[in-house]
């Protein structure tokens, strides 16, 4: 059956050239009215601002995976890492792989309903219909279907083995035997037994009698023989193990998707080096050719013939297309949009293709866009010059794409979806974390003609504010703003939402009954929202610090990255290779090995061991990919431009500060600077040259009032010398929490090290405004992300700090404005240019500003916490309430509570939704833990929800809040 799209390119072209002339034209239409145009389907928001419309295909239909769990029959699973239909193209298989971890009243973790799973579909009939679901210990992206339909391969994730089902007599699929084991004993990190192994993609030979397995952590693929079940050959794929000469040469790591031709012939997708490994699966398996493409590479699919190979990157939004027969690179499609949306589609990427599918008559490739919430729609040209003809919105970050028999129907699954309000109705009250929040879901709807897909592209472009044309108040502002700031301070700190810290403020849509730390606590955070710019509707596009440090300093994040952090984060045995180290390894600092161990001599010595600098997980930077690998972060782009920078903390090697690097672990120094201890190692090469090594990174034990004195103590040089960098970038950790049992100083509580963290920033603050650049200084400091508290709007809202000349005074401002936002209006101030997609279509963050507000003032308060309950020499006690105020318990209580948490990284606590919960009890005693939210707007009548919660209203400087619409 021919699918719809058989026009001849010209004539396909003057359809759609014609369709969308008016539209593209029209200059008093913006991307509000584009929708309205296009689509009256319901809206979804992300936490990035991006409209979400699935349904607006005609006759779509999305259906959340139900596995049926007797104990929560509320659950949803998250993660449809993959989906593949049978040979006879009657059966849809899904399997999930995401974070899918199941509570009980107490938090605590239960086994039996804390699985994996794979779901069964009928789609004999176009319309899919659950007929099976089967529960797995682990999973990732790997599924195949034996050629003869009656058996599937499932691949094991962490377990590292395979999983076999066999069709039955009665139509049902039954694991068959035990999991096939894979015998991988340690992986290529820094020890060998840091990273577990881990199964990615997996493919079968045409004759159904091999299997081969890519190993993620291995960097290799097992070839397994499926009669004897048993694995008969594995081929390491770097460079330096299959050719001594070659030793330390980067190659073959990070193996993803793998695709067999015929029964001798794998092609395996390397994320991390950017090439296809060419393998010889035969009886003398070896590695025949490597073939470099555009991106990292991740899923692979033979055309039916086996003539080309289409191998989807991130990153570079292509799909790459290889001549099998010559091994070569012969086309590299974008896949971000058709070629009318020209801005910005054609100068930024972030649309991040991951999977893909062929119609039967493999005249077009379906590619999803996971970035911009995407189908790509690519009429193949066998010649050269594949067109992407059109965009079909999906759900958030589709993963997976399938299309049925006749070429009719496509079904398209997502990773995740909008959390919505923490806690949120649809759950119980123990599985309130922000990835248990998540959904994943199989979205259906039938191939789109012509103009249905003209009417699609276009609802996908207003949902991704490609059209959208530049506010003009916006680019009045930002250019008052970049001919009067010079400098911008840039603070990140760990895990708040808004109802957790300022809940409790007398104006905003905040929620007492939620907050944790409010006035007592955090009292400068406090006066820094009432006194400038009180932001209740800002989010956090990270779900949790593993994606949360990508969107904070490059505006976006990859495919990999929202796959592997789930799975981290639940356990599965995924590193943590989101702040420079891959596989715990500092890829940053050196590009040898020989080099990497004169800075860490505790490394791994093996020289093939992650050789260079790439990062599996770096975003590039706008320029072609030669000049800009891995270089997509705000520091890269203000150095391209010339603007200083100084890091105090971000993207740093943190094995340093822990017990397991024996004599090289670092000591809790407060003034390292004074005796010449470096404790600061950066992962980014970029940053090599420009940190500050005394500033100490992520770590529990020290207080952030220590690492703000030694910024303070290089501030006072650069006012001295008048050479303030540009652009400074500051970590203030502590309200991250933990270690309470060895944290110096006394800052060993909850409160503490809220109350800590407050006071750091606002010393920071205080600094800047009695000095020589308080004129022409801007301070941000926002959360990386807000998984460790409730919220009732959403568990993605969180606090956002604007401070300084030119800031509005005494403002609500409830625009929704989300971390790429902050990021735009950083690029503004600077001159820097867009980052990636994401940010070149946000809007800057106007409604904080007042070019006519250039006087400010702030003063540093400690809480009477600090006052009360540490050791720290604080400069102005005298401030401090005079009440004492004491912890709700002391450091013996939540170190006993937290015995067997692992707070030496950010959230490597294997049950962060435990540490929430045992917060929660820690503070409030018996108030029950939160029920369901409802997402209400109380910014009105403040008053009595404040008395209705026991906290007293504020009446320091009162005033009518001036407010800025909502949008």
């Amino acid at each position: 059956m021919k699918t719809c799209f058989r026009l001849p390119h010209s004539a396909f072209a003057a359809v759609l050239i014609s369709s969308l002339a008016s539209f593209l034209d029209a200059s008093a239409q913006d991307d509000d009215g584009a929708v309205a145009q296009a689509s009256k389907t319901p809206v979804e928001l992300a936490p990035t601002g991006q409209r979400l419309t699935p349904l607006a295909a005609p006759g779509s239909h999305a259906e959340s995976f139900n596995p049926e769990l007797h104990d929560f029959p509320n659950f949803r699973p998250s993660g449809a890492a993959a989906t593949v239909i049978s040979p006879d193209r009657k059966t849809l298989v899904a399997v999930m792989a995401g974070y899918n971890q199941n509570n009980d009243a107490k938090g605590n973790v239960v086994p039996g309903a804390s699985n994996e799973y794979v779901f069964f579909y009928d789609i004999s009939t176009g319309t899919p219909h659950q007929t099976q679901v089967i529960q797995i210990p682990n999973a990732f992206v790997g599924v195949a279907f034996n050629p003869s339909g009656k058996a599937l391969y499932v691949g094991g994730g962490q377990d590292d083995d395979v999983h076999t089902y066999a069709l039955q007599s009665n139509g049902r699929w039954a694991e068959t035997g035990t999991p096939i084991a894979l015998h991988h004993e340690g992986t290529n990190s820094v020890t060998p037994s840091s990273v577990p192994p881990s199964t990615a993609g997996l493919a079968v030979s045409a004759d159904g009698s091999k299997l081969v397995v890519a190993n993620l952590f291995n960097d290799s693929l097992s070839i397994v023989d499926l009669r004897a079940r048993k694995v008969t050959g594995e081929v390491d794929l770097r460079p330096g193990k299959v050719n001594p000469a070659q030793t330390g040469v980067p190659g073959g790591e990070y193996p993803y998707g793998v695709a067999i031709k015929g029964n001798g012939t794998a092609y395996v997708a390397s994320l991390r080096d950017r090439e296809v490994v060419v393998v010889d699966v035969g009886a003398q398996p070896k590695v025949l050719t490597r073939i470099k493409v555009q991106g990292t590479p991740n899923e692979a699919l033979l055309s039916a013939d086996q003539a080309r190979l289409y191998v989807t990157a991130d990153i570079q939004d292509v799909v790459n297309v290889i001549d099998t027969a010559s091994a070569r690179l012969v086309e590299t499609i974008p896949t971000a949009g058709p070629n009318y949306i020209t801005f910005p589609v054609r100068a930024y990427k972030g649309s991040s293709p991951n999977n893909l599918a062929l119609s039967p008559d493999g005249s077009t490739l379906y590619v999803t866009n996971a970035g911009t919430n995407s189908l790509a729609v690519i009429r193949l040209n066998p010649f050269g010059g594949s067109e992407n003809v059109g965009l079909i919105p999906t759900t958030f970050w589709p993963s997976a794409a399938s299309v049925s028999n006749d070429g009719k129907t496509l079904y398209i699954a997502n990773w995740k979806s909008p959390t919505g309000p923490n806690p949120h109705e649809t759950n119980n009250a123990a599985n309130q974390y922000v990835f248990q929040l998540q959904k994943a879901s199989l979205l259906t709807l039938p191939v789109p003609d012509y103009q249905t897909l003209d009417q699609l592209t276009r609802t996908v472009a207003a949902n991704n504010g490609f059209l959208a044309k530049p506010n003009p108040a916006d680019v009045k502002l930002a250019a008052g703003l970049h001919r009067r700031i010079k400098h911008v301070i840039y603070i990140v700190k760990e895990n708040r939402t808004y109802d957790q810290i300022l809940g409790d403020l007398e104006v905003g849509n905040g929620d007492p009954a939620l907050t944790q730390f409010g006035k007592a606590v955090t009292p400068n955070f406090h006066r820094l929202a009432r006194e400038f710019v009180d932001l209740d509707n800002f989010y956090d596009p990270g779900d949790v610090s593993g994606n949360g440090w990508i969107w904070s300093t490059a505006g976006r994040e990859t495919d990999f990255s929202v796959k592997s952090i789930a799975l981290n984060y639940s356990g599965r045995g995924f590193s943590y290779d989101s702040e420079g180290t891959n596989r715990d390894v500092n890829v940053g600092d050196a590009p040898s090995t020989q080099e990497r161990l004169n800075v860490a001599p505790y490394q791994t010595k093996d020289p093939d061991v992650l050789p260079g600098r790439a990062d599996v997980n770096a975003p590039d930077a706008p320029e072609d990919e030669g000049n800009g690998i891995g270089q997509g972060y705000l520091w890269d782009a203000a150095v391209r431009k010339g603007v200083s920078i100084r890091n105090y903390g971000f993207f740093e090697d943190l094995a340093r500060y822990g017990a397991a690097v024996g004599p090289y672990q670092i000591p809790l120094e407060r003034d390292p600077a004074l005796i010449g201890l470096r404790v600061a190692f950066p992962t980014k090469a970029t940053l090599l040259a420009h940190f500050d090594p005394y500033f100490r990174g992520f770590d529990n034990a020290f207080p952030d009032y220590w690492r703000e004195r030694e910024w303070e103590r290089e501030f006072k040089s650069f006012e001295t010398n008048g050479n303030l960098p540009q652009l400074s970038f500051v970590r203030l950790m502590h309200d991250h929490m933990g270690n309470f049992g060895t944290a110096i100083d006394g800052v060993n509580t909850p409160e503490t090290q809220q109350a800590d963290n407050d006071y750091a920033v606002a010393l920071l603050i205080d600094r800047v405004n009695h000095s020589r650049y308080k004129d022409d200084t801007l301070i941000l400091a926002i959360e990386d992300d807000s998984q460790d508290g409730a919220d009732h709007v959403d568990a993605h809202r969180s606090t956002a700090y604007v401070v300084g000349p030119y800031v509005k005074r005494h403002a609500v401002v409830s625009t929704r404005y989300s971390t790429v936002n902050l990021i735009r209006t950083i690029e503004d101030v600077l001159g820097l240019e867009h980052l990636n997609l994401y940010t070149a279509t946000a809007r800057p963050m106007s409604d904080c500003f007042d070019l006519n507000q250039k006087t400010w003032s702030f003063t540093a308060e400690p809480s009477a916490f600090l006052v009360s309950d540490t050791e720290l020499p604080l400069l102005r006690p005298d401030q401090a309430s005079r009440a004492a105020r004491r912890s709700t318990h002391e450091s013996a209580y939540w170190a006993q509570k937290t015995a067997g948490f692992d707070f030496s990284r950010e959230d490597h606590l294997k049950d962060p939704a435990k540490f929430n919960r045992m917060v929660w009890e820690g503070l409030k005693g018996n108030l029950p833990y939160p029920a369901a939210r409802s997402g209400a707007d109380l910014r009105q009548n403040r008053r009595k929800l404040l008395e209705q919660a026991g906290v007293m209203a504020d009446q320091e400087n009162p005033r009518p809040p001036a407010t800025a619409s909502t949008r």
